[in-house]
């Protein structure tokens, strides 16, 4: 008999210390907490020209109309540049978290665009694999349909086309700050002079600081670093305020660049900020949910 309860108290030591194993490794796996992404580092897909590391969600439309005025150093005859304008509209697609398209209009030299934007790493906390920064992928072409200055010349279809590169790398630092990095290749087939190189180098600042729960500040400036006539061409820089309304995003913002896309604004830009040569706009976002995700 006391043989039998020295197995049995052997037997139950043995299932309580089995026990206790089993809860630890319980324990440990709910240590390794579940992996969260970050996300609204900034409100918009863009910051204020340039494309920034957010991205819509899936099967989410937004209709993008972009709105700039003339320069304010036009003068009261022109209203301070409210009696010009030029604008851009467009439409952008989520086909997946990661993955996005779109394309838009510009009246500045009756230009089309369009690009595909992907995210191959998604800034994240928690899990296996954190990670501090997010990094975004994005292609692009333009198509202008004005009229060749020369017609008598042969001209190429090729030559309205112009592409793009860019990586950004971008980071949200905390709640109220974000900031991206973005270094941008332009390529353009047709150049206006032969002295003019078609490969254009910019490296592209954007920041958002968070005034309110609906309003921030935000900064986008490019700087060109090789392919242009500095004396000419100025580096874009526009400064603005997103405020959230509801299920949409208006920006107000001012800007020394004509342009609404890459091409455009990263190679066209000749006005002077230290001259007033700035001009009024405003962004307006708007998003639909058109598919089931």
């Amino acid at each position: 008999m006391r043989i039998f309860f020295f197995i049995l108290l052997i037997g139950n030591s043995s299932f309580l210390y089995a026990q206790d194993d089993l809860l630890s490794l319980v324990d440990k796996k709910d240590d390794v907490k579940k992996k969260e992404y970050v996300t609204n580092a900034f409100k918009s897909t863009r910051v204020v020209n340039g494309h920034s590391m957010e991205f819509l969600g899936k099967g989410v439309m937004d209709v993008r109309i972009l709105h700039r005025f003339g320069p304010v150093n036009s003068g009261i005859n022109n209203l301070f540049g409210l009696d010009q304008a030029n604008m851009r509209f467009g439409f952008d697609y989520g086909v997946g978290k990661n993955l996005m398209i779109g394309f838009g209009r510009s009246n500045v030299n009756k230009e089309w665009d369009g690009f595909i934007k992907f995210r191959p790493i998604w800034q994240s906390r928690n899990g296996s694999w954190p990670s501090p920064v997010s990094i975004v992928l994005i292609t692009g072409g333009t198509y202008t349909t004005m009229p060749w200055a020369d017609p008598g010349l042969k001209n190429f279809t090729t030559s309205r086309m112009a592409f793009y590169n860019e990586i950004i790398i971008g980071r949200k630092f905390s709640n109220k700050f974000s900031f991206q990095v973005a270094p941008t290749f332009v390529h353009r087939n047709l150049v206006q002079l032969a002295s003019e190189s078609n490969n254009v180098y910019a490296l592209g600042l954007g920041t958002r600081f968070k005034l309110s729960k609906r309003t921030a500040f935000v900064v986008d400036y490019h700087y060109i670093i090789k392919g242009l006539d500095k004396t000419i061409y100025q580096d874009p820089l526009s400064i603005g305020f997103d405020i959230e309304t509801g299920g949409h995003v208006f920006q107000l913002h001012f800007s020394n660049a004509a342009g609404m896309n890459e091409k455009a604004f990263i190679t066209n830009t000749t006005n002077k900020w230290a001259k007033a040569e700035i001009r009024f706009g405003f962004n307006l976002s708007r998003v639909f949910t058109i598919a089931q995700q």
